[in-house]
């Protein structure tokens, strides 16, 4: 079985450096936790390279990562294993390339039902038509997930 690799983008005015980069950091070393600044192009380039040598790989995205995530997905789902959007932002310009396909991977969601930040059934809607194996959790907390993200289950999730 190839080994699987997994990697946490973050949000646009976060950093690896945040609560959930350091977390991820702290309990899986193995994982890919890095700073993607500036554009999105550039952001996505950078992932990009990251990943052209990997062929088994989890990804888990917060808010734009999430985005970043779903796009990559959307362009290389051959190789994702699984992906883990928390409050992606799917409804943002950058996946409107996506929308006309079906994606048969795994997709897990986390979306807070106080989201101020991403709309929750504009995304919700999105993910439900874009990926047809999703399971979308709205849970009680906000756009950050701070309140509930350490409780999930990532041992699980990450395949570990």
């Amino acid at each position: 079985m190839p080994s699987i690799t997994r990697v946490f983008i973050h949000g646009l005015e976060s950093s690896s450096q945040g609560t959930k980069g350091v977390y991820f950091k702290e309990r899986y070393p193995d994982m890919i936790v890095e700073d993607y600044p500036g554009t999105f192009r550039q952001r996505m380039d950078k992932l990009n390279t990251l990943l052209k040598q990997r062929d088994t790989v989890i990804l888990v995205g917060s808010s734009y990562g999430g985005l970043m995530a779903a796009v990559y997905a959307c362009e290389n789902e051959e190789k994702i294993k699984k992906l883990i959007l928390l409050a992606p932002a799917l409804n943002m310009e950058e996946f409107h390339s996506c929308l006309k396909k079906t994606l048969s991977l795994p997709v897990i969601v986390y979306h807070g039902a106080s989201d101020a930040v991403v709309p929750v059934p504009a995304v919700k809607k999105i993910a439900e038509t874009v990926f047809a194996n999703v399971e979308y959790h709205v849970i009680d907390d906000d756009h950050s997930l701070h309140g509930r993200f350490e409780s999930l289950e990532w041992d699980t999730l990450l395949n570990l």
